[in-house]
């Protein structure tokens, strides 16, 4: 078989497992569509128009940031933990699947469904909050691949240091709250203080949200989004090259 087939077969066999999985599908599907709504309260008391943005963009790129964090990055700890320690991953090496095979085809149905996710939520959020088209759709586009593909590397970094499924919430705690508090998501980055704003400029999903939102509103330079996308490229290149050197095949013991 070609190593596209191979893939596919594992990721049809994952997607299995994960909509098998109670839990994972709740936190995957319905929490990024719930949680937007929980931000409302503070965002209407925000000057957003002062920034270029409208509820309906900052509720959008809050709901898409969710959708990094709870369908694919925290989802795909999970499962490559429980792969790992069921000794799956080592069986599925003595086979004809390559290690980047085994990485991608266990991490495509969490990426397809926040994909698929991202796109629904857009045409949603278009309807129902009048956010109207992207100005620069190809911004949002690039933050929104950048993010999957990181949050997918970023999933399969945290499990090299969770030592069980039942842990696997726990240290993929700290790049949520993080993330979501100084990345834009919860909060948009615009309307934080300029110090702090440059701070939390470092953090990894910070560069994919920027473009996520950018590409709603418009408002960035053309310095601005080289300076982004070379950020949310670099954040990527390191997290794929930090899976290569330090993902654990073997059980933790």
């Amino acid at each position: 078989m070609s190593a596209a087939t191979r893939m596919r077969a594992l990721a049809r066999a994952e997607l299995t497992l994960l909509g098998r999985n109670r839990g994972a599908v709740v936190t995957a599907l319905l929490v990024p569509l719930s949680l937007p709504f929980s931000v409302r309260p503070a965002l209407d008391q925000l000057d957003l128009r002062a920034e270029g943005l409208t509820v309906g963009a900052a509720m959008l790129t809050a709901a898409i940031g969710f959708a990094f964090l709870f369908t694919v990055y925290t989802s795909l700890v999970s499962a490559f933990v429980t792969r790992r320690e069921e000794l799956v991953l080592k069986r599925l090496r003595t086979g004809e699947l390559g290690d980047l095979e085994i990485l991608v085809g266990t991490g495509l149905p969490a990426v397809c469904v926040g994909l698929a996710q991202a796109l629904v939520l857009s045409v949603g959020c278009a309807v129902l909050l009048d956010t109207g088209t992207p100005k620069a759709p190809y911004l949002t586009v690039l933050g929104l691949l950048t993010g999957l593909v990181l949050c997918a590397a970023l999933a399969a970094l945290t499990s090299a240091v969770t030592r069980t499924t039942e842990s696997a919430q726990i240290t993929a705690l700290p790049l949520v709250l993080l993330s979501m508090i100084g990345s834009g998501i919860a909060i948009p980055a615009q309307v934080l203080p300029d110090r702090i704003a440059r701070i939390c400029e470092l953090l990894p999903l910070s560069p994919a949200v920027r473009l996520v939102a950018a590409g709603w509103t418009g408002r960035l330079s053309g310095y601005e989004t080289l300076g982004t996308v070379a950020g949310a490229l670099a954040w990527t290149a390191l997290a794929v090259f930090a899976v290569r050197r330090w993902f654990r095949w073997e059980p933790r013991r």
